[in-house]
């Protein structure tokens, strides 16, 4: 994650600790900061849209909830009894969201607010388990996370390039020879959703229309061989 040098990059990172977690959804967002608002998120582009548009934020509870606290919250212990709250909720799940949540509010020295958020479907004890097993490691990544987004805001990363990481190539090299994408998650031991993750990030970096046009270009550049073999840097 350290080494990423743009939020894209990041976004992709959000996939990876949603499938190192085993949780159905990991985001973060920024509240505040430079007065721009950043995320890396797993959940669909519709979903994230349509909370924009109807300006979920202002009744959330994960949001309104975090704004008072230092400490990570589940989300079963917020203020749910509004019926706009209720009704939100239901719209989430009805967009992929799980019915049980984890977040951890992180405030920076210069006033800046963000938020790490783990959702998941399951039932209460089972994720009381989760929580109670995972929550320190949790805690550091969704600061890791912020550590990153905040070099990457500043400016304190090289820029980024448009060179394919290890993974990305990695996944466009088995693409190359013939491989369903069910094939290449499991050989690269990532879910479908995380392949596609790096699949549209090399595509973007390419400049390419589709998948095709990505393994094509890979080829003709040399980035990735047709034998399998990467080439050596």
């Amino acid at each position: 994650m350290q080494t990423t040098k743009s939020i894209d990059e990041l976004q992709v990172w959000a996939h990876e600790l949603r499938d190192f977690f085993g949780v159905t959804h990991v985001f973060y967002h920024t509240a505040s900061l430079k007065s721009e608002q950043v995320g890396a998120f797993t959940y669909s582009l519709e979903w994230a849209r349509h909370y924009i548009d109807k300006d979920y934020r202002s009744i959330d509870p994960v949001v309104l909830g975090a704004q008072r606290r230092f400490h990570p919250m589940d989300w079963k212990t917020l203020d749910w009894s509004s019926p706009a709250a209720r009704a939100m909720m239901r719209e989430a799940m009805a967009h992929g969201l799980g019915n049980q949540g984890w977040s951890v509010p992180i405030w920076g020295p210069h006033g800046e607010f963000a938020l790490f958020c783990l959702n998941h479907t399951t039932d209460d004890a089972s994720w009381e388990t989760f929580t109670r097993k995972n929550g320190k490691d949790i805690l550091v990544v969704s600061h890791l996370m912020h550590e990153q987004a905040m070099r990457i805001i500043n400016k304190e990363m090289d820029e980024p390039t448009a060179e394919l990481s290890p993974r990305e190539r990695e996944t466009l090299t088995q693409l190359s020879l013939g491989q369903s994408r069910a094939e290449v998650a499991d050989a690269l031991q990532i879910s479908e959703n995380t392949l596609r993750a790096y699949i549209d990030s090399a595509r973007h970096k390419l400049g390419a229309l589709n998948v095709t046009h990505a393994v094509a270009l890979a080829l003709a550049r040399g980035i990735i061989v047709p034998t399998g073999a990467l080439p050596k840097y």
